[in-house]
């Protein structure tokens, strides 16, 4: 399994590479821009050259897009569903210009509207961004923890978002291992994890699952509370993180770390204790 981390952007795309050789990355994920506002400004065109050159000197890959946290197109009735679409079709764009490969977006809140509203919602909005933009980024459905109002804590609603999606080819699943312990499917044990792959692959597939977001979980099985904590220090725990980064199924998967992190030391010490349960 190839192991990296979500690299901050702060200072400039120049400083990526840097962080993530620092922390022992093989793959990476990151914002192109302020995940937590509307507003932003196009790639400079000299700054984004400088960027994949960095890339292709590296040994980092794959490398993955994450869309910001405000979009949400789980409810037709927000106030912000259109600007949400426009928001995935510049992150498409902005994907393809930095290099990157995939494109992973948190499927959002029904919020008023019902679960069969909502997944209507999500593959219309996904067919209008789709429609704008025609490349060759991969975008990833990331699952949910279930908390409020999310869509896409089962693998069922996952399932019948994909189905409704016009272009098939350009989809893919990113399954966060918090949010599916989160929700209600076990990963601390090996008979849990086998239910969980089992039921994820009757309901999607296996061959739509492209990445792994490794995280433990600080709430308990079922909560429905998106709490991501250390590698093993969770609910998840170590034999649990043990068998998924072993099993046949997903170890030939990348796997990218959210952990807290105030500093590289976090970082450092999640990435060791993750690479210590391999089993050659």
């Amino acid at each position: 399994m190839r192991f990296g981390f979500h690299i901050s952007i702060a200072g400039g795309f120049s400083k990526v590479v840097e962080r993530a050789t620092a922390r022992g990355c093989d793959t990476i994920q990151f914002f192109s821009r302020n995940p937590r506002g509307w507003k932003y400004s196009p790639l400079n065109e000299t700054e984004v050259k400088a960027f994949r050159s960095s890339i292709q000197s590296s040994t980092l890959s794959p490398v993955f897009l994450h869309m910001p946290y405000l979009p949400n197109v789980a409810s037709f009735k927000s106030k912000f569903y259109k600007r949400s679409i426009q928001s995935i079709a510049a992150d498409l764009q902005r994907a393809e210009q930095l290099g990157a490969q995939y494109l992973i977006i948190h499927i959002g809140h029904r919020m008023e509207s019902s679960e069969d509203e909502a997944i209507e919602a999500v593959s219309q909005g996904i067919d209008q961004a789709f429609e704008e933009v025609k490349n060759d980024i991969t975008l990833l459905l990331e699952n949910t923890a279930g908390q409020g109002t999310e869509i896409g804590y089962t693998f069922d609603q996952i399932k019948r978002i994909l189905e409704k999606v016009n272009d098939h080819q350009r989809m893919g699943v990113c399954l966060d291992t918090a949010h599916s312990f989160e929700a209600g499917y076990d990963l601390s044990n090996k008979d849990g994890i086998e239910r969980t792959l089992e039921a994820f692959d009757q309901s999607i597939g296996l061959r739509r699952l492209h990445l792994l977001h490794l995280n433990d979980s600080k709430t308990p099985l079922g909560s429905r509370k998106d709490r991501h904590w250390h590698i093993g220090e969770g609910y998840i725990g170590l034999e649990g993180f043990r068998s998924l980064v072993n099993h046949p199924l997903l170890r030939v998967l990348p796997g990218i770390m959210e952990t807290p992190r105030k500093d590289t030391v976090e970082d450092l010490k999640n990435m060791e204790v993750i690479r210590s349960l391999i089993e050659l």
